[in-house]
């Protein structure tokens, strides 16, 4: 049986995505992007739980007859018009928008949304607005799977079948079966060495740590008034001091700032009780790099992928993207090369991650 109360997406579009630079830069991040698709990375996200709709006003999706309401989005405030003009391209406006007066990490972006919620027993279905899943079934099969003990107010989290010993993800240790396709937390791990990451992975029992997230709003609010008091203090004033503006939610930028910045697994997750996880192979990525990027994305038969104004001659397996300018390449193997605007990012595959040092570079200079 489904849930009696439709689901709450909760697409969480704080983010800067400053590794993709520099096509993703803070005034437009990544998931106002368009990366692996027509559609920007917002789009797909809000998207995949959208199916048709019903005359209660809800979507329906999945096998289990599952209903979505209209999406939460938490933003930043500056990213407002490029969020309602993206959603309802797409036709999936949101049913309130919420932009954070500051960043303060995704417990407390969280917390306004279940806020915001209003119906306590709601179910909130908690996505990264700038996340790939390629397998949209798997995805909602496991949302079925979680149903039953978000019911009883379990927090469930799902947990990606990893294919790889990846040192740049958080992994969960997969339990006992508490429902049927759905395990106990054991303990949630930081991003490891690369040696314990390979035993993890060769032991089984450990999934990568996707950020997705199902539970009931009076569940998440209930566990950060046991283990976050101060941060659900701060995020009830500031919603009690919001101001609005037709969907969109302004929350009291003094009390908001008085929350401790925290992610939801530092705050909640490791230390609550009833947490489990749906162990799923959905084509998962977080896109966190252009390695990521050119490791999802279609190419030619030299190993190529790219988009934009490109001429390559006796180039292999490397990841070429333009937005304006031509790119012309020679006799190269296994190179990021992105140009967008007056700016342009060339280094080994391999190395994207340190996208970052660049960045801190050009701020020092």
């Amino acid at each position: 049986m489904p849930l009696s109360r439709p689901i709450v997406p909760v697409i969480l579009s704080g983010g800067s995505g400053t590794r993709l630079w520099p096509m993703s830069r803070p005034e437009r991040p990544k998931q106002m992007l368009s990366l692996t698709a027509a559609e920007t990375m917002l789009q797909l996200t809000a998207t995949r739980v959208m199916g048709e709709l019903r005359a209660d006003g809800t979507r329906g999706e999945g096998n289990g007859g599952e209903r979505f309401t209209a999406p939460i989005v938490v933003a930043n405030a500056r990213h407002a018009d490029m969020i309602d003009e993206q959603l309802d391209a797409v036709s999936a406006s949101a049913q309130a928008v919420i932009l954070e007066p500051a960043g303060r990490n995704t417990a407390p972006a969280i917390a306004l949304a279940a806020i915001a919620a209003g119906d306590g027993a709601s179910p909130l279905l908690v996505m990264p607005s700038d996340h790939v899943i390629d397998d949209v079934p798997a995805f909602h099969a496991a949302i079925h799977a979680a149903m039953p003990l978000v019911e009883q107010g379990w927090l469930v989290t799902f947990g990606i079948a990893p294919d790889a010993p990846e040192t740049g993800y958080g992994y969960i240790q997969v339990g006992e079966e508490v429902s049927p396709g759905v395990n106990r937390v054991v303990r949630f791990v930081e991003k490891p060495p690369r040696e314990k990451a390979e035993a993890m992975v060769a032991g089984g029992d450990h999934a990568w740590n996707g950020g997705i997230f199902l539970f009931r709003a009076d569940a998440y609010l209930g566990a950060l008034s046991h283990h976050a008091p101060d941060m659900l203090s701060a995020c009830t004033a500031a919603m009690d001091g919001a101001r609005q503006d037709g969907q969109r939610i302004y929350p009291d930028a003094d009390a908001f700032a008085a929350s401790p910045s925290d992610s939801i697994d530092y705050a909640v997750m490791e230390k609550a009780d009833r947490v489990a996880v749906v162990p799923v192979s959905m084509g998962w990525s977080d896109l966190g790099s252009w390695d990521a990027l050119h490791a999802i994305s279609p190419r030619d038969e030299t190993g190529n992928a790219h988009q934009g104004d490109i001429v390559a001659i006796e180039t292999v397996n490397c990841l070429v993207r333009s937005d304006g300018v031509r790119i012309a390449m020679v006799g190269v193997e296994d190179l990021i090369v992105v140009a967008s605007g007056n700016d342009v990012l060339i280094l080994p595959r391999g190395r994207s991650q340190e996208v970052k040092k660049l960045i801190e570079a050009m701020k020092d200079g």
